[in-house]
């Protein structure tokens, strides 16, 4: 079951995406021949005002097929100097017009990221987390990360601030410190009564990529936790916020990446999104609705920024691609001849090739070790 949820979430994503690029399409004057949720056979169909609607047997996303995507493959066979269309299609429009329908795919899912956001913040919810007063992690487990002994934090300190950021409970520790690997915080703690600011250097940890400064929980003290249910402009407002956030620590992951980490555990391909996607939506709805819907909520928006990164990157088979060509024929005022953009594409399916590998390596390392 946890599959299906998996899966159908992962459609949403990628059907909200498709109709980013339908409704700029439709507003740039390109015309959409097909809009079809799912992929494969075709089930169920029917045409309205020029394009054809479908409903096809694979649940796996969908897909808006715009007039003149084929344009390019043909100027490539017909050995053209650049690549024509018709005044409605997708490469007889101009540049600009082109861009924006290429960047509304990945705009939709910044969007839904807000909408989650902005839900969740809306909503409120209950969790429960242990108290921020912590243990050195080296008095419990051998060889753990000293970074918080080194920095003069002790056990029994109260951490009340990370970063200038309030810290309430153990959770938020674990999610100031994950972010910020192999750098330097300024912690704050309060020791008996004093309030005392250090700086720790945290420590990369290359399986998961995330920081640690080597801190556990007080056990013995297990607090509930309720998140306040803002306004609906409030809503909004932490909604942004929130989404630009992400996007600022998905941007420092990339980088991470580069630092060494272990790229089996770090990149997850589709088959572990699939099933992480899955996993929450079934743990948090059997918990109840709300902690279902919150659950859900937070992981697809997290995803969905996710996606509107990646898609923006200027690797032609992406939409940032399609932007990026766009653009240079914006500036140069010439079109950018097909061979070239031909060429340009070797590097883009290495580049998606390479991503699609490691992925996959982790996706059959992440079930082997699950599996013992």
């Amino acid at each position: 079951m946890k599959w299906l949820y998996g899966i159908l979430c992962l459609f949403f994503l990628i059907i909200f995406h498709e109709f980013g690029h339908f409704l700029a399409a439709k507003l740039f004057g390109v015309k959409v021949e097909s809009f079809s949720v799912g992929f494969g056979p075709i089930l169920l169909h029917k045409k309205i005002r020029g394009t054809d609607y479908r409903l096809s047997l694979i649940p796996l996303g969908g897909y808006c097929g715009m007039k003149g995507e084929n344009d390019f493959k043909n100027a490539i066979e017909q050995n053209l100097k650049e690549v024509g269309g018709d005044s409605d299609s997708l490469y007889g429009v101009h540049p600009i017009k082109r861009a924006a329908i290429g960047f509304a795919g990945p705009f939709f899912n910044f969007i839904f990221a807000i909408i989650c956001f902005s839900l969740i913040n809306g909503i409120g919810y209950t969790y429960y987390s242990y108290s921020n007063k912590i243990i050195l992690a080296d008095e419990l487990y051998e060889n753990s990360c000293t970074a918080a002994r080194d920095g003069g934090i002790l056990t029994g300190d109260i951490i009340t601030k990370i970063n200038g950021k309030d810290v309430e409970d153990f959770s938020q520790i674990i999610e100031y410190v994950s972010v910020c690997p192999d750098e330097d915080i300024k912690i704050t703690v309060n020791r008996n009564g004093n309030l005392l600011d250090f700086i720790v250097h945290s420590e990369l940890d290359k399986e998961t990529g995330t920081g640690k400064i080597g801190v556990a929980a007080d056990t013995n003290n297990i607090l509930e936790q309720h998140t306040p249910e803002y306004n609906f402009f409030q809503a909004i407002g932490h909604g942004f916020t929130d989404t630009f956030e992400y996007i600022g620590i998905t941007f420092k992951s990339i980088a991470i990446l580069f630092k060494g980490v272990d790229l089996k555990n770090a990149v997850g391909g589709p088959a572990r999104v699939t099933e992480m996607l899955g996993s929450t939506a079934k743990d948090g709805f059997s918990a109840g609705f709300k902690v279902g819907f919150i659950s859900v909520a937070q992981i697809m928006a997290i995803i969905s920024i996710s996606l509107f990164i990646m898609n923006l990157l200027p690797v032609p088979v992406l939409d940032g691609g399609l932007i990026l060509i766009a653009l240079i024929e914006t500036v140069s005022r010439r079109k950018v001849p097909p061979k070239v953009q031909y060429y340009i594409q070797f590097i883009g399916f290495a580049f998606i090739g390479i991503l699609f590998i490691i992925g996959l390596i982790g996706d059959v390392h992440y079930f082997m070790t699950k599996g013992k």
